[in-house]
């Protein structure tokens, strides 16, 4: 539920690192990193400047590019194992000259493509199944 980024900064996302950490895990501010279950994964993949969409990472991966001033600009996100039968997981980005767009919803992408437009912040949540969004789900990619 925490915001990854910046807003209004502009400044780029250029590398995202997903956890699925269990309720219970490693207390905040710590270095330490959480245990993830086998049973339950979260994987993603992103949008990167110059090389399109790059392939699936999972559980605390890197996605995305490091020491190459390459900007992120649209991610999907999505859980499988235990995790995926419980919650839905939602995401929102905030997109340069468009501000935060709708959220999205396992798998679906979320940002742009062919517009040069960077990631500047992300936003994840946890949902339970059956529960409604955690708000407007309008928007959430722009694609050419």
């Amino acid at each position: 539920g925490s915001i990854a980024g910046t807003s209004g900064l502009a400044k780029r996302l250029e590398a995202i690192q997903i956890v699925l950490a269990k309720k219970n895990g490693v207390a905040p501010g710590s270095t330490q990193r959480p245990s993830v279950g086998m049973e339950n994964h979260v994987s993603y993949t992103t949008h990167v400047q110059s090389y399109g969409w790059q392939g699936w990472q999972q559980n605390d991966q890197i996605s995305g590019t490091t020491g190459q001033a390459k900007r992120l600009e649209a991610i999907q996100i999505e859980l499988t194992g235990d995790a995926a039968n419980k919650y839905d997981v939602y995401y929102r980005v905030h997109c340069q000259d468009e501000g935060w767009l709708g959220w999205a919803k396992n798998g679906e992408k979320a940002g742009s493509e062919g517009y040069s437009r960077r990631m500047e912040a992300i936003e994840v949540r946890l949902v339970a199944k059956g529960n409604v969004a955690p708000g407007n789900t309008n928007n959430c990619f722009y694609g050419i």
